[in-house]
């Protein structure tokens, strides 16, 4: 790799690492072709995106940059997951290790704060951002739905009492 090319490099990882609202730091150490694949299919399902960068070249991106407290995990095969959700690449990143051992997380940073490996785990049972959106749209919604209904109930029930009467009128 000659200089420009590492120049850009660099240039991508500082994007990465200013733009990302989570990046998870893991050794890859063991793992196969195979996994790797299934790894980064998991990371685009969740919006997600995995990155194998010499650590010297990270180090140097993260410089200045929010998140410059990872680069103490940067030291032998490591991998970068990373997304824009803060909780997406966690997420990922907890699913893979539970069902591969080869993928040990070392920690990350979620903006400019440090995580450790509890910290990962923390943010990944956070809800993800759909799912806060969810919550705030049916909290916004369930009071107008009671209004609706109160506001048409009364008139349902003055229907039923009509029609209530005009069977007693018929019957007698």
């Amino acid at each position: 790799m000659d200089r420009a090319q590492k120049e850009k490099v660099v240039e991508e990882l500082g994007q990465i690492f200013e733009s990302s609202g989570v990046v998870v730091v893991a050794h890859y150490t063991g793992l196969t072709v195979a996994e790797m694949q299934s790894l980064r299919a998991k990371a685009r399902e969740a919006d997600a995106s995995v990155r194998v960068a010499k650590n010297r070249l990270a180090k140097i991106a993260l410089e200045g940059k929010p998140c410059e407290s990872i680069a103490e995990f940067l030291s032998g095969m490591t991998v970068l997951t990373y997304s824009e959700d803060p909780v997406a690449a966690a997420k990922v990143a907890e699913d893979f290790a539970k069902e591969n051992k080869k993928f040990e997380i070392l920690g990350g940073a979620m903006g400019e704060n440090a995580l450790d490996r509890a910290g990962v785990e923390a943010v990944s049972k956070m809800p993800s951002r759909e799912e806060l959106i969810a919550s705030i749209v049916g909290c916004i919604g369930a009071p107008a739905s009671n209004i609706a209904g109160a506001i048409g109930a009364p008139a349902s029930n003055i229907a039923s009492i009509l029609s209530t009467i005009e069977e007693r009128g018929e019957a007698a």
